[in-house]
């Protein structure tokens, strides 16, 4: 147990968790929809701190984060917890752990060693990936803290349900994001997710805002959030906020408690990166779909291939300094 960091005190012992959207009221011996968050006799405390429920090497394009150190190895660590109920979730044996459980499975691994682990692999990232890395806040700015004293730069891959004060918090030691923009839809997100859409907006334009280098993923549902429309409105709002974003747009597999749809159609994924690219976004990417085109790093004023890829892996990287080497043109991101 670790005392939570974001929180106020309310009447009758109950806590108001700050961590997140939710801004759960919690009575005394409850705990938040993350389930790791609980009132103890009128004190917030977080039952996951340093409780890792998954430590591995990953390449750094499964994030997926296609202009971060293209080819590198980040360490991967997680906590078990989400803030967010998805239906379609791949990674719900960790991240609804708590509420399928009762319990909180992890091991030990303080902040330090966590540090000490990327410095002996000679991973130059950390990743908070897996599950959601709001709901481990504490274990997370302590992790990168750290890792910042090294030179080691740390990741976040998130559904981008969180509050502005933890963000701002940890964004002076956080180098990049990956942030899920499920759809543009507020009704999906309150059936299909448990959450709400405005909140995920404010993260992306904060996160900008904040220097940290964003990219967004789409995870494409057929019948769900697939609409031309809705899509066209998703990458006008990406543009406004820099053109420059890479928006990803992953074809769905059924899992979780949605077994009753089928795999992304190619053609919607398709059909969805014109979209993307005729909005005035520099990067359109294909994901979960290995060997297509759509994997590749085009310069966007040239056309010519600058980074060549096989799902996870790079096949061939023609960037020089950050630039293509045909026209010149600024190939934004972070390469060194």
């Amino acid at each position: 147990m670790q005392p939570a960091r974001y929180w106020q005190a309310e009447a009758e012992g109950m806590v108001r968790c700050l961590l997140c959207p939710h801004q759960c009221l919690i009575k005394p011996g409850a705990r938040g929809i993350c389930g790791v968050r609980q009132n103890r006799d009128g004190q917030l405390f977080s039952l996951n701190y340093a409780r890792a429920i998954a430590v591995h090497d990953d390449p750094i394009e499964k994030k997926p984060l296609f202009h971060v150190l293209p080819g590198s190895s980040s360490l991967s660590v997680a906590t078990a917890g989400c803030n967010f109920r998805c239906r379609h979730c791949q990674n719900h044996e960790i991240s609804q752990a708590p509420q399928r459980l009762g319990q909180i499975p992890g091991s030990l691994l303080p902040a330090e060693q966590v540090v000490e682990i990327a410095r002996e692999r000679g991973t130059a990232t950390i990743s908070f990936t897996y599950t959601e890395p709001t709901i481990f806040m504490e274990w997370a700015q302590d992790i990168a803290a750290g890792a910042g004293r090294h030179g080691i730069r740390c990741l976040s891959i998130s559904n981008g349900y969180t509050a502005a004060r933890p963000l701002r918090d940890l964004a002076p030691n956080l180098a990049a994001a990956n942030v899920d923009l499920k759809s543009f839809s507020d009704e999906f997100y309150r059936k299909i997710c448990g959450g709400r859409l405005q909140p995920v907006l404010d993260t992306i334009s904060l996160m900008h805002e904040l220097g940290i280098w964003v990219e967004v993923t789409t995870l494409l549902i057929p019948g769900l959030n697939d609409d031309p429309e809705q899509l066209q409105r998703l990458a006008a709002f990406l543009v406004e906020v820099d053109p420059a974003i890479p928006w990803h747009l992953s074809r769905f597999h059924p899992d979780n408690d949605m077994l009753d749809r089928h795999p992304t159609p190619l053609a919607t994924i398709e059909q969805a990166r014109q979209i993307g690219l005729e909005a005035g976004l520099r990067f359109v990417y294909s994901g979960n779909v290995w060997g297509d085109q759509g994997e590749n790093t085009r310069c966007p004023a040239c056309r010519e291939l600058l980074i060549e890829r096989v799902g996870f892996s790079v096949r061939r990287n023609r960037l020089r300094e950050g630039r293509c080497p045909d026209c010149g043109e600024v190939i934004e991101g972070l390469w060194q």
